[in-house]
């Protein structure tokens, strides 16, 4: 049997935002600039450079901004050159040339299970991989591209966990390791209940699983808080198709929450060269005075 490669991606956008109102009561919390970039643009960027060449945006209400700034622009492309500004062009043109995305709108927000079953048609009988949209991942190596090559080692499913505090894992999805050390799960439970948790290894936004996965979607029941929960699935997937979780050992940004947000903010800009030393200087000055 010859294994398909890893090549298709889904990317689930259909979240109201309402953590973020009023600045997401008319344009999508994915366009949300982090500095210069909407955080989309960052979780797109790790998966083309994973190796990923189609992906599928599952969006919704007001959600148009998304698609606009993935697309091409004329207008905005004969404006600049005609004012000469060769680079900012570049710049502009190379954001509708990343990948091949297409989009989807998720009727009602049921869930991430649910979202991920709105492009069963999209990814068909490949194996595929699920960026969450509030999860931006930093650290050497593209995340996705290393669970890449740990799906094509062991052929069976993955999922990005990270440890986080014990007082927190009633926000996540958590898995419980088996004890051969081999990094296979024997379960997963989400959002459990705080003191009740198998470990406190959360899942992290990043997946490579495999389409059987869709049938369970289908048949899924809603689960906490009401909605098509994917943890639900692949617990159910692992009794029959041993996953594997991958620990993701950078930075982690949450920037769906305000918090997250500004540590992204921050954090990427002292890494940037043209806004490094300024920024370091303003934070200084600025502690001195609280």
């Amino acid at each position: 049997m010859t294994h398909k490669r890893v090549r298709k991606a889904i990317i689930p956008a259909g979240g109201l935002g309402t953590r973020f109102l009023p600045a997401t009561k008319a344009q999508p919390k994915e366009m949300l600039p982090i500095i210069d970039k909407p955080a989309i643009q960052y979780i797109v960027e790790e998966a083309v450079a994973s190796g990923i060449e189609s992906i599928m945006i599952v969006t919704g209400r007001n959600k148009r901004a998304i698609e606009d700034h993935f697309d091409k622009s004329f207008e905005l492309e004969a404006e600049l050159e005609a004012n000469g500004k060769a680079e900012m062009l570049e710049l502009v043109r190379s954001i509708s040339h990343m990948a091949e995305i297409v989009y989807i709108r998720q009727g009602a927000p049921l869930g991430l299970g649910h979202a991920v079953l709105c492009a069963r048609r999209f990814v068909g009988d490949e194996p595929f991989a699920v960026l969450l949209g509030d999860d931006i991942l930093q650290g050497g190596r593209a995340a996705l591209a290393q669970m890449i090559e740990l799906y094509e080692e062991r052929q069976s499913s993955v999922v990005a966990v990270m440890e986080v505090p014990w007082d927190q894992t009633d926000k996540y999805g958590i898995v419980d390791l088996a004890d051969n050390g081999d990094g296979r799960l024997r379960g997963l439970v989400e959002k459990p209940s705080i003191g009740e948790a198998p470990s406190n290894l959360a899942i992290v936004g990043r997946y490579v699983l495999e389409p059987e996965i869709f049938e369970l979607l289908e048949r899924a029941e809603p689960g906490k808080g009401g909605e098509i929960q994917l943890t639900d699935s692949l617990q159910r997937l692992n009794v029959t198709r041993p996953i594997s979780a991958f620990r993701f050992e950078g930075q982690r940004y949450d920037v769906g929450d305000k918090l997250g947000f500004v540590q992204a903010t921050i954090d990427l800009a002292l890494r940037r060269g043209d806004l490094s030393d300024d920024v370091r200087r303003y934070m200084i000055e600025r502690l001195k005075q609280e």
